[in-house]
């Protein structure tokens, strides 16, 4: 399968459909799963509470992407204008230099017994961590489909977080290490924490407390990389690629020095991370939570992508938690999430992650790239310019015609679309 389709975004849609058909073998008709209608009122009810109908958010595929030598149709789900596109041009100057390479751990997520009303935290510690090979082995018995396929609990470590006299007494916190394997797992860590919690109490003299997962997965992450050559960074505005080049190693400097703009930074990395997370049916906002505690792990909000200037090259490494899925939760009942796991030919949690965080550096590059050098705007107004012309009533050729106006103009309004209608329309004939 290749990833590049040139002119794609001059297709209509069901031309789009019929070349993702070609390039994928998908056939045709299944991709109706995509279609706003594809899940049912029956499985919308199903799947949150209170539902009175359901709501469509635009099903895009961002190409050429490149993920450790295999092409990749990147699925997305999105509103913001210029997302989609922004993520295939940086892939495409990826491509030229071999496009992402990538490193996953291993899928451990962690849960979290609280211990309260310690009079002794020393011993309760001690008296856990004896017991510790025992309870790794009555842990597994209690999720014994997940052991039979290579995952289960694999670790149990103790923290304190509090002494007598405390309002809570002496606190420890005791955690499971847990491989959910093709799981985000939440399900299963859940349901490990509220078994085991009795028995930790007991051996800690405790009370018990919360029990449940932690979001920020920082066991379970995945690296990405990219390099990229100096003509790939050159554009019109700025045609010396070098320059482009030590612009975007600064505005990384910049975001590594100043958490306001490295929060800024990492948002446009979860632009193109939670499209994709959100095209697959996964809790994107899990992993937002968790990217952002992994960002702040030194004391410090820092980017989680960082670029650098090798002198002949930029080079790009964005590392993270994420805590995906391949089964399971949305996968389950949604359609359009299980077809978008298909045209990216993803079979994997770990597979997923990659093409995520490829999406993230994809998107940090390319705004990073912008304001390098003609601006974040314009990209994005030109683009913001065709949904602006359409809600002011322009179809087909129109759009492109009042989008090229309302964008040359610098007055990307509606107000302003509808007058170049009214210019534009032909005058009545007398009766």
């Amino acid at each position: 399968m290749s990833s590049r389709i040139p002119g794609f975004y001059k297709l209509s849609v069901a031309e789009r459909r019929q070349r993702i058909s070609h390039a994928t073998g998908i056939p045709l008709d299944a991709l109706s799963a995509l279609d706003a209608v594809a899940l049912s009122q029956e499985a919308a009810d199903g799947m949150i509470e209170n539902v009175i109908g359901e709501y469509a958010l635009p099903f895009a595929v961002a190409l050429n992407f490149v993920i450790d030598g295999h092409a990749r149709l990147v699925p997305m789900a999105v509103e913001e204008a210029s997302v989609v596109a922004a993520a295939s041009n940086a892939a495409k100057m990826a491509s030229g230099t071999g496009g992402f390479t990538t490193e996953a751990t291993a899928p451990i997520m962690v849960g979290q017994v609280q211990l309260l009303d310690i009079a002794n935290v020393d011993a309760a510690r001690d008296a856990i961590l004896a017991q510790k090979a025992d309870l790794l082995a009555w842990a597994r018995t209690i999720v014994p489909r997940l052991v039979e396929r290579g995952g289960g609990p694999v670790d149990l470590t103790v923290r304190e977080l509090s002494r007598p006299p405390m309002p809570d007494g002496g606190m420890l916190v005791v955690h499971w290490h847990i491989d959910c394997r093709d799981a985000m797992g939440a399900n299963l860590v859940n349901t490990l924490c509220e078994r085991t919690a009795d028995r930790l109490a007991g051996l800690a003299k405790a009370t018990v407390g919360l029990r449940i997962l932690s979001n920020y997965s920082d066991e379970r992450t995945v690296t990405v990389r990219c390099r990229i050559a100096d003509a790939a960074l050159a554009n019109d505005d700025v045609p010396d690629g070098a320059v482009v080049r030590r612009a975007v190693a600064s505005a990384s400097r910049f975001a590594e020095l100043d958490p306001y703009r490295a929060t800024t930074h990492n948002k446009g990395i979860m632009n193109g991370i939670d499209a994709v997370l959100l095209a697959t049916g996964q809790d994107w906002r899990a992993v937002e939570a968790g990217a952002h505690a992994f960002a702040s792990r030194s004391g410090a909000y820092r980017p989680l992508a960082v670029w650098r200037d090798t002198g002949t090259e930029l080079h790009g490494e964005l590392t993270m938690p994420m805590a995906v899925g391949a089964v399971g939760g949305a996968l389950l009942v949604h359609p359009g999430a299980r077809m978008a796991l298909s045209l990216s030919g993803l079979t994997t949690a770990t597979e997923l992650a990659t093409v995520a965080a490829a999406a993230g550096l994809a998107t940090n590059l390319a705004a990073l790239r912008a304001l390098a050098t003609e601006g974040i705007q314009r990209g994005h107004m030109s683009l913001h310019a065709r949904a602006v012309a359409r809600a002011a009533g322009a179809t087909g050729a129109m759009v492109e015609t009042i989008a090229s106006a309302l964008a040359a103009s610098g007055e990307v309004k509606l107000e302003r679309a509808r007058l170049l209608m009214s210019d534009l329309k032909p005058p009545m004939e007398p009766t």
